[in-house]
């Protein structure tokens, strides 16, 4: 048998597969069914989000940010508008400061239920689906609540947002967060510690510390393999060096650190840690208007920004060039999912086929920020 040779295939993923998470194609090289490499193959949206930005005014392209992460929208406006303050020199009011922590951390927990959830459907459990998309259904009741969108906000404006919060928003925060810490205690007794989850994702996709840093990972990704990088602590904006909360690592608790049970733990975590930023911001934030900053007219003086935030996917940066024009004389944008893609063939050699399905979930990418 030590003789018998065989040949190599090559086998498409996607993109019409449930798994590749969107428009992604697969080109994997297989031996029998062992992975001999995988090109990831990108490029079906076309949108130009960038290019487009350079024929909009500053506030015109708040709503293409939204679609860049349609599962993360709050955020990808959070730094684009941050950005732009800063290179307008604006300070906005305290309260503004406050909603937008609130919505981005609320964001990061609806972020992270869609990819533990789908996560599970990769491996094969559906049950604990349904419960992520339950809970994520009452934070876009708050959003929906607050802006009137359930997927694309449009809501944080340069120097505010679109609206204040409604009278009923924080108690109905309240009544959320106090399920929720329930829900997670559910969530890990269904899937975390669950063995055949173990089994197909402890050990699976291991991607040591220095290969994450020398491939530029971050967020979760980079986390997972026990880097302790968060730009919230790490490189503080907004107001996030006021709240007391923790940078979640991978352990290698269940198998080796940095594999894929490792970088879904740590969003499960970093879902508390949310929570524990949240009560203290309802506990903080103060009255006052959230629509006094915004100038009447978005023109920046002629300079250059890169300005970063810690999305829920990892480090997003906006590289802005102003003309000291109405229009962006260039927009280029870091986005995490683009970044971490690239070590998918790097954790997949020489694992077994289905254990792409793992890896590439453990990644939580979504397409709209890969090709724009």
């Amino acid at each position: 048998m030590a003789e018998l040779k065989t040949d190599q295939i090559v086998l498409n993923m996607g993109p019409q597969h449930p798994s590749t998470h969107g428009v992604l194609r697969l080109e994997v090289v297989l031996d029998g069914e062992v992975v001999v490499d995988v090109k990831p193959h990108i490029g079906y949206l076309h949108r130009c989000f960038e290019k487009h930005a350079e024929a909009m005014t500053y506030p015109q392209v708040i709503p293409y940010t939204d679609r860049m992460d349609y599962l993360a929208s709050m955020y990808m406006n959070f730094g684009y508008v941050e950005a732009v303050e800063r290179l307008m020199n604006i300070e906005v009011p305290e309260r503004v400061k406050y909603i937008r922590v609130i919505m981005g951390e609320l964001q990061r927990i609806a972020s992270h239920l869609v990819a533990v959830g789908t996560f599970g459907i990769d491996i094969g459990a559906f049950t604990p689906f349904l419960y992520c998309f339950r809970d994520r259904e009452r934070i876009l009741d708050l959003f929906e609540m607050t802006c009137g969108a359930r997927l694309l906000y449009n809501y944080m404006w340069i120097g505010g947002v679109s609206h204040d919060l409604p009278p009923e928003f924080i108690p109905k925060l309240k009544s959320f967060l106090k399920d929720f810490k329930k829900s997670l205690k559910e969530l890990n007794d269904l899937l975390s510690y669950n063995k055949i989850f173990i089994d197909r994702t402890a050990n699976i996709g291991v991607l040591p510390a220095d290969t994450a840093i020398n491939y530029g990972c971050s967020g979760p990704v980079l986390r997972g393999s026990g880097v302790n990088w968060d730009l919230r602590k790490n490189d503080p904006y907004s107001i996030y060096d006021r709240f007391d909360f923790e940078v979640c690592i991978g352990k290698g608790e269940m198998g080796t650190v940095g594999d894929c049970w490792d970088r879904y733990m740590v969003r499960v975590r970093e879902m508390e840690q949310s929570c524990r930023i949240l009560e203290q911001a309802i506990e903080q934030i103060p009255d006052g208007d959230v629509t006094s900053a915004i100038p009447k007219r978005v023109k920046p003086p002629v300079g250059e920004i890169y300005f970063r935030v810690e999305s829920p996917k990892g480090e997003l940066g906006y590289h802005i060039v102003s003309d000291g024009s109405l229009n962006p004389f260039r927009v280029k944008v870091r986005a995490p999912s683009f970044v971490n893609l690239q070590i998918l063939p790097i954790i997949s050699r020489g694992h077994l086929v289905a254990d792409i399905i793992a890896n590439l979930g453990s990644l939580d990418i979504v397409l709209g920020e890969i090709d724009r």
